[in-house]
């Protein structure tokens, strides 16, 4: 089934906050029913039914949610076993997770306490990014009506003891980084690990962890509630489900939306956004899923469909489904330019492909929007995205290589146009460095 969602199959019932909130509301809306029902049916019948579902990671790398699960060990020995959500919502054009936690946190601890005792955790941390004050409180304020009503706690009406701890970052988009953010809720730097070992050996206090994103644990009560033939019957083939979208940008009404996955993208902008300022001639170029993710041109966008697979096959990808649309009055040199300057800011430093590269490739696309730039200067940056992307320990220097692989893709003409524009009527020495005008 691909195409607009209908009500009866939403997951997030309260996106908008039309509804209250609190435990009382989130229980109307179908929360926390039959969940001592699930967790009677055993671990494994948990881990399999959300691997029949075919729900993949809704964090950007899409991994099966099921699968990562079993990977955690079957038996819990010396060392206890962790449940820690990543709510670092820090990817440019992703506004999502904070609506979760916003309008339906309850959502959110039951998913908690379902995947915790499918990997036999007694606890699970929540880490929200340093900007999101208002969601902290939220989420403060609903764990608290949890521990009260004896859905979670000692002794909870579950049978599994389980407590949820909310940690509140600084506000680093590296921590979104499933091991920086291990390493921040340790009170250390935020800093990528290497793996080997992995946080399911050894994760946070050296414990076996498993890191997940706030939407994937989120839709796990309503998945096991409904049967996950339910959520693998809506998108395509390993593309299954619902998926949050936030489209941002150049559209007549920009909108944080729940839809099937596989919906077409043109549709999506068409029929929830208003269409694209100026219709659908006047759009230049999207980023489909977050800023990491390389552009797509109007002419892909035609038939390009919002999942996985599809912009794989167009050399993008889905990412956090964080759509930012351009239209022709957008200037993609520059836009591009700005992005690079986000990752060089962010790079956390540790790795020196990423360290130096991010700045350099910074500096370069800046001259660039000027045209100050000889046109050897285009395939040596590309060359140095190569040299980065790939290099590094986490995805942060692939994050900031795409975006510009995508521009130089498309787009090159535009960036030689600008170089030839600056250069025209300039007698100049190859090499020699231009006065400043």
């Amino acid at each position: 089934m691909v195409g607009i969602l209908e009500d009866k199959d939403r997951i997030f019932l309260n996106l908008y906050g039309l509804r209250g909130a609190d435990l009382e509301s989130a229980k109307k809306r179908g929360c926390w029913n039959a969940t001592k029902d699930m967790l009677d049916m055993g671990r494994d019948w948990v881990i399999n039914q959300t691997k029949a579902s075919g729900l993949r990671g809704r964090g950007g790398a899409g991994f099966s949610t099921g699968l990562k699960w079993s990977f955690m060990p079957k038996e819990v020995k010396d060392r206890p076993h962790y449940l820690v959500v990543n709510a670092d919502e820090s990817e440019p054009g992703t506004c999502k997770d904070r609506e979760i936690m916003r309008h339906d946190p309850h959502l959110l601890i039951e998913g908690c306490l379902i995947a915790s005792f499918a990997m036999q955790a007694h606890a699970a941390y929540i880490y929200l990014r340093g900007e999101y004050v208002r969601e902290r409180e939220v989420m403060e304020q609903a764990v608290k009506e949890a521990y009260a009503a004896k859905l979670i706690g000692k002794d909870n009406v579950h049978g599994w003891d389980f407590d949820v701890y909310i940690h509140h970052g600084a506000g680093a988009y590296i921590c979104g980084e499933e091991t920086a953010l291990l390493e921040s809720l340790e009170g250390k730097k935020g800093q990528p690990r290497l793996k080997p070992p992995f946080p399911a050996g050894a994760g946070l206090y050296g414990c076996p962890t498993t890191v997940n994103n706030v939407e994937s644990i989120a839709v796990v009560g309503t998945i096991l509630r409904r049967g996950s033939d339910w959520f693998a019957g809506m998108g395509r083939p390993n593309n299954t489900g619902t998926k949050l979208m936030c489209i941002s940008g150049h559209v007549n009404k920009p909108c944080n939306v729940e839809e099937v996955m596989s919906i077409p993208l043109k549709q999506l902008l068409e029929e929830h956004c208003g269409g694209v300022i100026g219709g659908w001639k006047n759009l230049k170029a999207v980023i489909p899923g977050g800023s990491s993710v390389p552009m797509i041109t109007a002419e892909q966008c035609e038939t390009a469909l919002m999942d996985f697979d599809s912009l794989r096959e167009l050399k993008s990808g889905l990412g956090t489904a964080a759509v930012i649309v351009m239209d022709k009055s957008t200037d993609l040199v520059k836009a591009i330019a700005r992005l690079s300057y986000f990752y060089k800011h962010e790079s956390c430093g540790q790795c020196t492909p990423c360290r130096e590269g991010t700045g350099w490739m910074w500096r370069v696309m800046e001259r660039m929007v000027r045209g100050e730039a000889e046109m050897k200067e285009i395939d040596l940056l590309l060359d140095v995205t190569t040299q980065v992307e790939g290099h590094t320990i986490c995805a942060l220097g692939d994050a900031a290589a795409w975006p510009i692989q995508g521009l130089f893709r498309h787009f090159r003409g535009e960036v030689e146009e600008r170089i030839t524009n600056y250069r025209a009527g300039r007698p100049h020495v190859q090499g020699a460095s231009l006065a400043a005008e």
